[in-house]
């Protein structure tokens, strides 16, 4: 190789002498078409090597180092070439890189080049603005989503700080601009590049439009709730507090309910017990939405969050799952220029995290529209809860899902280490429960969600749950967990459902025995992790449809559940970051369940993302642990986390494991034999 350092830094090529090459019948110098490259001004150095594919097809592909770090795009290069070289000789690849890898001596390490196919694209280095008008529909999707100004077509959605759920309102918003996604095809085409690829003029799912009526099957999950046997089954809710920011009318919000609980079925259900068992039903629209308007503007203002969250634990109780509505909105009116407040609870039984993400935005779009005089219009329905509760319980019979039983068995079955317990006889309430939260700073989440998924492939439960096996694994000296893993649970089964926006309780809790072995690499760690979960058919959902729809429901139902259980809930800033009526207010919504109740897990982790930040919630009976003991547990999660971010962010990490070439059927081991063999470094 020829070439020389400039002052600044940057390495020069000057050609190379004996690099002939012979593609297609032409004979080509590389050194020449590296030459030509450094011609460009915002290339700073260059490389150009031959790559043959699995398929025995070469072709030429350049590694560059840009000097510009925005608005960079390869085809614009490739198009410059054009105008200096013969077409053959233009590379049907361009690699972006930081930098060139070099040898000891200077020179240009050719072995270390990473292979095309694979090479992690810098988001830093490269932006590739949207060009067709797919490309751009999505491109803005994904901002609107993500809540990011700028998105290029080869940016990762998982690398940019999406999930599962934000996949979901990605479908949902590009259905409606009339291209048609399944959450599936996110996760499998990460890039907007990709999946303009495939997006099709949207496929109209056939959904019914006007009120569903009529019997409901309970789902796995509402059949679990029932085995509970909970003494005020009536109070187990959800609900959200909101700063509003504009006065609302009393007349307007009851127009703006009805229209939600009309075009929203799930809202109308009802539960009565019958001899067989419980029994779901869709009832007709109420004549009247039962809104509270409660007045404390003459209330002192110090004790004003005490008299709100007071009249909300009283609202709380007030559901009635046989007589309805399951739903309780408050409107209260603080007074001294203070800003009114939002309260809206809804029983558990017909709403999920998902859903509210989905009530939320229709309650800003109907609201808009009640007060500008249009007519109340929301985007088309998505399959009704109804269908999809009729469809998983056919699923449920089906020869393909008996093939899960072995896989489910075998992961409650092998032995885990057991997690310690301070009090072993102490009662394990909903009046004896208690909180440990803590936090990553915002700049520490945003290294989370973007960071630590660039360098393994990797989505964010896979570092959360390394995390946390690393902290058992801590506290117990075992390497393994068993864990409950809560899910969003719209999976993408059947060819003719759409959920993307349809309002319900879909939740899936299914176990997972997660086995980090002895290893004390964090990368290592976190590869193992991921293959684990990844290898979870259907993301869990067979699980509760063997346990409770299936013919093995007794075999699940003596298998005793895991002591813990985990649950990522998502990003929550995106739902109201944008919005000029609602923010999140900061007074306690009141219980939102029965202090009667009894709890299931000994340690219940509960993590979101909110206001910038990732809080991790470790649920507790104060009569099974002392606070010190959960304390601990919590803070050494976070110092997990924070050792994973450290570690990612390092030049050495960064790896490819064998679900990411899963056509390969490949280990491990294999894996980096071949990557090392091709790249001259193991993954």
């Amino acid at each position: 190789d020829l070439g020389r350092y400039q002052p600044d830094g940057t390495l020069e090529f000057l050609g190379r002498m004996d690099q002939q090459v012979k593609i297609r019948g032409y004979r080509i110098e590389l050194g020449e078409i590296e030459v030509a490259l450094q011609q460009h001004p915002d290339v700073k150095a260059a490389a150009v090597l031959v790559y043959e594919a699995q398929s025995g097809n070469q072709q030429l592909v350049a590694y560059v180092v840009p000097k510009t770090q925005v608005n960079w795009q390869t085809s614009e290069l490739r198009q410059w070439l054009l105008q200096k070289l013969p077409d053959y000789m233009v590379p049907a690849t361009v690699v972006p890189l930081k930098t060139l890898p070099l040898t000891p001596n200077g020179k240009l390490d050719r072995r270390a080049l990473p292979d095309p196919t694979t090479a992690q694209r810098d988001r830093s280095a490269i932006f590739v603005p949207p060009e067709t008008e797919t490309e751009k529909t999505l491109a803005q999707i994904w901002s609107q989503t993500l809540k990011l100004e700028k998105i290029g077509i080869h940016d990762n959605f998982f690398e940019l700080g999406g999930d599962s759920i934000l996949s979901i309102q990605i479908v949902a918003r590009a259905n409606q601009a009339g291209l048609h996604l399944t959450p599936k095809q996110v996760f499998e085409n990460q890039t907007v590049a990709e999946l303009a690829a495939i997006a099709t003029s949207r496929q109209v799912i056939q959904a019914q439009q006007d009120l569903v009526r009529g019997n409901v099957l309970l789902t796995p999950i509402q059949c679990w709730f029932f085995q509970q046997a909970l003494p005020e089954a009536h109070h187990w809710n959800q609900s959200i507090l909101l700063e509003v920011r504009q006065p609302l009318e009393l007349a307007q919000l009851e127009r703006v309910l009805q229209k939600l609980l009309e075009h929203h079925d799930a809202l109308r259900l009802r539960f009565v017990q019958a001899e067989t068992g419980w029994q779901a039903f869709e009832a007709e629209p109420e004549n009247t939405v039962p809104v509270t308007q409660i007045d404390l503007s003459n209330v002192a203002d110090a004790k004003q969050a005490e008299a709100l969250t007071n009249a909300a634990t009283e609202l709380q109780t007030r559901l009635n799952l046989a007589e309805g509505p399951l739903i309780r909105v408050a409107y209260f009116n603080l007074g001294n220029d203070s800003p009114d407040r939002l309260l809206l609870i809804i029983h558990h039984l017909v709403v999920d995290g998902v859903s509210w993400r989905i009530l939320l935005e229709d309650l800003q779009i109907l609201h808009q529209q009640v007060s500008q005089g249009q007519p109340l219009q929301l985007p088309p329905k998505t399959t009704s809860l109804q269908d999809w509760a009729k469809q998983l319980t056919a699923y449920a019979q089906s020869a393909s899902l008996q093939g899960e039983v072995a896989y489910w068995q075998q992961q409650l079955n092998q032995p885990v280490a057991q997690v310690p317990v301070d009090f072993p006889e102490g009662d394990n309430t909903v009046a004896t429960t208690s909180t440990v939260s803590v936090a990553l700073s915002a700049p520490e989440t945003q290294a989370l969600l973007q960071a630590v998924p660039a360098a393994y492939h990797t989505q964010i439960n896979d570092a959360l749950l390394t995390a946390l096996v690393q902290t058992f694994a801590n506290w117990t000296g075992g390497g393994t967990l068993l864990v409950d893993l809560e899910g969003h649970g719209r999976e993408n089964l059947f060819e003719d459902v759409d959920l993307s926006r349809t309002v319900g309780w879909f939740t899936t809790i299914f176990p997972i025995r997660l086995d980090m072995g002895d290893v004390t690499d964090p990368g290592t760690a976190l590869k193992r992790i991921k293959e684990q979960l990844r290898s979870t058919p259907n993301r869990g959902i067979g699980y509760g449809l063997l346990r409770y729809l299936s013919s093995e429901q007794t075999t699940f139902k003596s298998m005793p559940p895991p002591q813990v259980r985990f649950n990522y809930l998502g990003q929550t800033d995106q739902t109201l970051q944008s919005s000029i009526l609602f923010a999140p207010a900061a007074e306690s919504k009141g219980l939102g369940r029965s202090s009667k109740g009894t709890r299931t897990y000994s340690l219940d982790i509960l993590a979101v993302v909110a206001g910038g930040e990732l809080r991790a919630d470790w649920s507790y009976s104060q009569e099974m642990y002392r606070r010190e003991t959960v304390e601990a547990l919590a803070e050494g999660y976070i110092a997990a986390l924070r050792s994973l971010i450290t570690h990612c962010q390092s030049p050495d990490a960064g790896g490819y494991t064998p679900s990411d070439f899963s056509e390969a059927n490949l280990n491990q081991q294999e894996l980096d034999q071949f990557l090392a063999k091709i790249t001259g470094k193991s993954s």
